[in-house]
């Protein structure tokens, strides 16, 4: 491997930069193997996917993120054919990467590898433009499926969850549609401060971090109030654990600091 120095640092150290040759990099357009991008913020987790998913030759995994931020930062850089990721990640949520990736590079297949079943949730990985969805109790055999599938242009969906989504089309659910679903009624700048008004922040502190004012911070803040019909902070709080924007430890752990702090 040509290990001469650029000056620069690599995105990540299991990045294309590190794992792949100059001349596979220059012409991997000829490698018929799977492109596939690991995101997940487990470190032992990811590993683990890139040993397990290796062992297939037909599919080479190029490149690993720890949270949203980087995977579309390595999205843009390596050009997966597939990403393998989580929906609950730090900073910006899965569902906001598969929908940013599906505009930015449409020929991106996003494939969501989760523990969560739930009917909404599915629903809005795939509205957001996932091309499949498998949960991380499947088996090996079932990862390297889902993953083939999706590289093929096909869409695939755990059979462990399928039941779950058609119990909601059965019911005549309106699939995904503004007025059924509040979550696709929010922008993604307003999805940010739910994000971090579940995490405990003030709005000055939310408006620090987004690089906005207080004024616009309180704005997002009263829309999120009329488009959710919720009065208090808590019952927004609960509504972003229960879509997946922050986990309920998350929470915990900063009203226990919050606490602390007293």
């Amino acid at each position: 491997m040509n290990n001469r120095s650029t000056g620069k640092k690599p995105l990540n150290p299991r990045s294309a930069s590190n794992r792949v040759p100059s001349e596979e990099k220059r012409d991997h357009a000829r490698d018929s193997r799977i492109r596939i991008l690991l995101v997940d913020d487990h470190t032992l987790v990811r590993e683990a996917l890139a040993s397990l998913v290796g062992l297939d030759p037909q599919i080479h995994v190029i490149g690993e993120a720890g949270n949203g931020t980087d995977a579309l930062r390595l999205i843009d850089t390596l050009q997966p054919a597939v990403v393998l990721l989580d929906l609950s990640m730090p900073g910006i949520h899965g569902t906001e990467v598969i929908r940013q990736t599906k505009i930015a590079h449409p020929a991106v297949r996003c494939l969501v590898l989760t523990v969560h079943m739930s009917e909404p949730i599915v629903r809005a990985a795939f509205h957001a433009g996932a091309a499949g969805y498998i949960l991380k109790e499947a088996s090996h055999e079932e990862l390297k499926t889902a993953i083939h599938s999706v590289a093929q242009g096909q869409t695939y969906l755990s059979p462990m969850i399928a039941n779950t989504v058609l119990s909601g089309y059965l019911e005549k659910r309106p699939l995904l549609s503004m007025e059924g679903n509040p979550w696709l009624q929010l922008s993604d700048r307003e999805r940010e401060v739910l994000k971090l008004v579940a995490e405990g922040f003030t709005s000055k502190e939310i408006a620090e971090r987004l690089c906005i004012s207080v004024r616009t911070v309180e704005k997002h803040r009263a829309n999120l109030t009329n488009k959710l019909n919720l009065k208090t902070t808590a019952s927004l709080t609960a509504f972003a654990i229960r879509h997946e924007l922050v986990s309920s430890t998350e929470v915990l752990k900063h009203v226990l600091l919050s606490e602390a702090n007293e």
